[in-house]
């Protein structure tokens, strides 16, 4: 069976590097999203970074309804990574990959040096020297099955109170005292499991090891697009087997809600900050397969104001409505409340702004998080709780989307 036949007609590159630091900003939320902006409009140059789920602290008084000036939220308990809520840095050296061309670029780069750096990676092997890691404990979490069944029909019950439409609820995997060679891991992980919105990330003693299918926003001049992920399934070896599995994602009564839900949600996030009347969803359940899971995927279009700033796109958007759900600041609370540990970086967003600020960015799931200096490896999964929703079935989904992290370590 084809392992991958997600292929955007919206990607502007089949890769790009962003390495060595000239500059960066690291900041906790509070006024992360202005800084941001203020570090762009004086670098104007390529930027590399994340922005961690964290960062709602700083999007919530952005919300319709929203008295408060400022929500405050309440889980505080470390994830034992600790990536900043948000960094951005511009890079020494910039490689892009587009076609059959590699475009490589940095401050004050000649040709000379372009050049010397294109052979240096010809030299490189194809293949990544494997390291071999021995790892004997199984991975443990706050939320173990007795315990997630419980938090779902928690949820479910505000559900049926009113309270939430849906929620996506997320439970953390974790293994303490490990020690790891990360590019190993991520080579392993993107053999297994490739995925158009993948990354390799470093941060001093900080790991992502991303296989991400879902694009978070994206912006080139004017137009702005989302696309939502909300509903899955496993794929199967046998064609005809895999084939019913595809259609029966399509007909899921349960999966569209969850998809439409969440699309309307984008809708209305992509609607502040779009020229009027211009928001509308491009596509629709559209159902795309991956290495081991079909997924159900909409893309939303619209056209950004002129003269609004790219950060406030990212902003009125942020957190992404496939992790968080409807309506969005309550189930955030909800989040906060039932979620033992903060998200972190996971379900936060990686990727890149162009000099001109246009940008690109994903929604880190299916992804492994590593503290070299802690040695703290966590692979974070959830899904999307609804009225319909059977917590067993909830409990496989989070299961089937460890399996390839599962595989890897």
């Amino acid at each position: 069976m084809d392992s991958n036949d997600y292929h955007s007609p919206y990607n502007r590159y089949e890769a790009l590097l962003g390495a060595g630091v000239l500059e960066y900003i690291a900041l906790p939320a509070g006024s992360a999203f202005a800084a941001l902006q203020q570090f762009h409009d004086t670098s104007h140059d390529w930027l590399f970074g994340h922005l961690s789920y964290d960062l709602k602290q700083e999007t919530t008084q952005l919300l319709p309804g929203n008295g408060n000036p400022l929500v405050t939220f309440k889980n505080n308990r470390s994830n034992g990574i600790a990536f900043p809520d948000l960094y951005f840095f511009r890079p020494q050296v910039v490689m892009l990959l587009q076609g059959q061309q590699v475009r490589i670029g940095g401050e004050n780069f000649t040709r000379q040096q372009a050049g010397e750096i294109y052979e240096a990676c010809l030299q490189m092997p194809a293949n990544i020297q494997h390291r071999h890691h021995t790892i004997t404990s199984r991975p443990q979490s706050h939320l173990p099955r007795a315990a997630y069944l419980k938090t779902v029909r928690a949820l479910q019950e505000h559900i049926h109170r009113g309270d939430c439409y849906e929620v996506n609820f997320c439970r953390d995997n974790f293994i303490s005292g490990v020690n790891v060679h990360p590019l190993t891991l991520f080579d392993r992980l993107n053999r297994l499991s490739p995925a158009p919105f993948a990354a390799y990330y470093r941060l001093e003693d900080q790991y992502l090891l991303c296989s991400s299918p879902e694009r978070f926003l994206q912006q080139q001049g004017h137009s702005i697009i989302s696309q939502p992920i909300k509903g899955t399934t496993r794929r199967f070896a046998d064609a005809a087997q895999d084939a019913q599995a595809r259609a029966d994602l399509y007909r899921s009564a349960k999966e569209r809600a969850e998809n439409v839900m969440v699309v309307d949600l984008v809708r209305n996030d992509l609607a502040h900050t779009a020229t009027q009347g211009s928001v509308q969803v491009a596509e629709l359940f559209g159902i795309y397969s991956f290495a081991h899971m079909h997924h159900m995927i909409s893309t939303v279009k619209a056209t950004r104001q002129e003269n609004m700033p790219f950060t406030a796109v990212i902003q009125h958007a942020f957190p992404m409505g496939s992790m968080t759900g409807a309506p969005k600041l309550r189930v955030m609370e909800l989040i906060d409340q039932y979620e033992p540990v903060r998200r972190g970086l996971f379900s936060g967003a990686l990727g890149y702004i162009t000099p001109s600020g246009d940008f690109d960015l994903n929604v880190v799931i299916r992804s492994i998080l590593y503290n070299a200096a802690s040695r703290h490896l966590s692979f974070p999964t959830g899904s999307a709780i609804t009225f319909y929703s059977s917590p067993e079935k909830e409990w496989e989904e989070c299961l089937l989307k460890a399996e390839a992290m599962m595989k890897v370590i």
